[in-house]
Parts: C-alpha cells; sequence; structure tokens
C-alpha cells in the first residue's frame, strides 16, 4: 500500500523556510509512488478547543467544516508531517490547536481515531534561528505525540534561517533534505 503524506504548513508567512525546506526534502526523498497533500493551517482554521471530556457525556460533535477537513486529511494519512517553524521555542499556535483537537476526536462517535493513527508516523520539519538545542521543546511535543498515539517518530529536519530564503543557503539542511524521508 503507497505512503500518504500530510504536509500541516503551520507557517504564519506563506512559503517560508520551513516550507521551503519540506518541500525540497518532499521533492527529493519521499518513497516512490507516495502520495503527498498539502495542507495550510491558516487556511484550515479552528476555533479555540473545548474541552467537553468532562461535561454531559463526554462526547464531542461531529466535526464540521474545517475541522472535519483536518479530521479527514489526518486520518487518510499514513505519515503526518508538521512543517512548522519554531515560535518562542515550540510550535506555532495553529500547529498546537490542531493537536488539542485530537483530543475531541478521540471522542467522536464513529471515529476511532486512536485506531486510525496507530502505526503511522509523525515527522517535523522546522526553520529556526540559533542552535538546533533551541528546538527540543517542539520536537519532544511531536515525539511525545507520536509515542501515545502508537506511532512512529520519522525524526526532524532542522534548518536555519530568519529572512525568507534564509534556510537555502544552510548546507547542512540542504544535504539532510536529500534523504530525510527516505530513512
Amino acid at each position: 500500500m503507497p505512503r500518504s503524506f500530510l504536509f500541516l504548513t503551520a507557517s504564519s508567512r506563506t512559503d517560508g523556510n520551513s516550507e521551503q525546506l519540506a518541500r525540497l526534502a518532499a521533492e527529493a526523498s519521499l518513497p516512490p509512488g507516495a502520495e503527498q497533500r498539502w495542507l495550510r493551517l491558516s487556511e484550515h482554521p479552528l476555533p479555540p478547543f473545548a474541552d467537553l471530556r468532562h461535561t454531559g457525556d463526554g462526547r464531542y460533535p461531529e466535526p464540521v467544516g474545517n475541522e472535519r477537513t483536518l479530521l479527514d486529511a489526518t486520518l487518510a494519512a499514513t505519515d503526518v508531517v508538521f512543517v512548522a517553524p519554531l515560535y518562542w521555542y515550540s510550535l506555532p499556535t495553529s500547529a498546537k490547536l490542531y493537536l488539542d483537537y485530537w483530543s475531541a476526536w478521540f471522542r467522536v462517535p464513529g471515529v476511532d481515531f486512536r485506531a486510525g493513527m496507530n502505526g503511522g508516523t509523525i515527522w517535523a520539519v522546522t526553520a529556526l534561528a540559533g542552535e538546533d538545542e533551541t528546538a527540543d521543546p517542539l520536537i519532544g511535543t511531536l515525539r511525545l505525540t507520536a509515542d501515545y498515539m502508537g506511532m512512529r517518530w520519522g525524526g526532524a529536519l532542522l534548518g536555519n534561517g530568519t529572512r525568507p530564503g534564509d534556510v537555502l543557503s544552510d548546507e547542512r539542511a540542504m544535504v539532510a533534505a536529500k534523504s530525510f524521508f527516505a530513512g
């Protein structure tokens, strides 16, 4: 069965450094026959997350609109790639909010979200300014999410860059991108 990669772009900037790096990695190293879908989280905004676990029967309503689009795309993917610049040592708000919705999707009648995600892979492609260690909280969030969900951690591709296009001058990131998804 071919793999299906969902690229969730979480930057506030279109075609930013993280996205440029992810597109290079996808072009160079996705497995043969792999499908790819790119969704910009800013174009699929979610309302603030409301925790209903301890309200009434703890179930969540059937997702609609952008939430439905993101749920369906997530369940259809074998690999979820967070294309997210490092914002204050962590994920951008849109990516964190998307992950908050996973808590709801556990409790939507008829959606066996955990089973649907089990065995998949989570990846990160991140642009940052500074030392790689500053991305440890972002990487930790995604690695722990993969563990909790029974998913594999594919790894993190890090590139250094602040201004648009800076990451293309990061030779280490360019080399790593060529084989990132193949490993």
